[in-house]
């Protein structure tokens, strides 16, 4: 049966502060835990006043300091943005705190705009030497060999299963090179999806790490007693999406009443493509939804994702959709 996992931005909500985001990232995964979820992974994003997890390697430590069972991880890390030898002793320390519980995802976008970038220090072609670096840091996390002039400690010897994002076929390609699993950005960026499974499926080459191809896939799931009640949460998401496409992120605001009817047809038509890997509305809609998309593109697993406005209805759509996930198992 395919897995369930949760993928927090941390959202700081209009009114809010970050600490309170945090708090609420650690009472999720709490939840998430006593719910049977696999995995709660952090994204890395950068100058986003509506996301808390910018360091995501420290969030990661929080939740995983506060939890005793779930994998936590980053989904993910932005690794053009960093040195691949302090990754390796970042998540080398975070799996000797947390044996066996820490994934690391890696993404080849900034994860951020070109000026941000730049106050990063990082260098803007580092993204064309991305397998490479992808490489260079999984070589950091094998045992030590005698002549290895550069370790990274913690990290040597730890083997902290490695992940490739992706939102196109580049990262469809790489994962299946190096025989990696592979999470697959449909929660916002859906437009290559059949396409990317199809290459990463057929390419894929086995390694020590995974015997066969693993896809993740992210989905937008918003769940509520009724379908209006989902409906109206997930204006939330809409909203930050049309803010954010239109150069003006901010906090997540809160749910609005008929949001999409004085829309215009430009911002209808992104939310429509954008937003296509969505699931809303009552039990039984989400159930019959997560069914559909799992039996159309065969996931191994889902990344679920509810950018909500109040954290008491976030994590109530989470056992929402806990008991439907429970109730396909148990009809398969």
């Amino acid at each position: 049966m395919t897995a369930l996992s949760v993928l927090d931005l941390s959202p700081i909500i209009q009114g809010s502060t970050a600490s309170q985001s945090l708090a609420n990232s650690l009472d999720l995964a709490r939840h998430a835990e006593r719910l049977g979820y696999k995995r709660y992974w952090l994204a890395e994003h950068h100058n986003m006043p509506g996301i808390a997890s910018a360091a995501a390697s420290v969030v990661i430590a929080h939740v995983a300091g506060g939890t005793k069972t779930i994998r936590v991880g980053a989904g993910g890390i932005m690794l053009p943005n960093h040195a691949p030898l302090v990754i390796a002793e970042q998540f080398g320390t975070l799996n000797a705190l947390f044996p066996g519980r820490i994934d690391l995802g890696l993404g080849r976008a900034p994860g951020t705009d070109m000026m941000t970038a730049r106050a990063l220090r990082r260098n803007l072609e580092a993204s064309d030497n991305f397998p490479q670096d992808v490489v260079e840091l999984m070589g950091y996390f094998q045992p030590a060999e005698e002549g290895h002039r550069i370790r990274a400690v913690p990290g040597e010897g730890q083997e902290v299963p490695v992940w490739i994002l992706g939102s196109s076929l580049y990262g469809a390609q790489l994962a299946a090179m190096l025989g990696l699993p592979y999470a697959f950005a449909s929660h916002f960026a859906p437009a290559e999806l059949d396409h990317a499974l199809e290459v990463y499926r057929t390419r894929f080459q086995p390694s020590a790490q995974l015997d066969k191809p693993y896809v993740m896939l992210g989905l937008n799931v918003f769940a509520a007693p009724t379908d209006a009640e989902a409906k109206l949460l997930f204006t939330s998401l809409q909203q930050a999406f049309v803010n954010l496409r239109s150069g003006r992120p901010g906090q997540l605001p809160p749910p609005v009443e008929n949001y999409d009817r004085d829309l215009d047809p430009v911002a209808k038509s992104m939310l429509a493509q954008a937003l296509s890997c969505a699931v809303v509305g009552s039990p039984e809609t989400v159930r019959q939804g997560i069914d559909a998309f799992v039996r159309r593109t065969g996931a191994d697993e889902l990344m679920v994702t509810a950018q909500m406005f109040d954290h008491p209805a976030r994590v109530r759509s989470f056992e929402i959709l806990s008991d439907a996930h429970k109730s396909i198992s148990q009809a398969a």
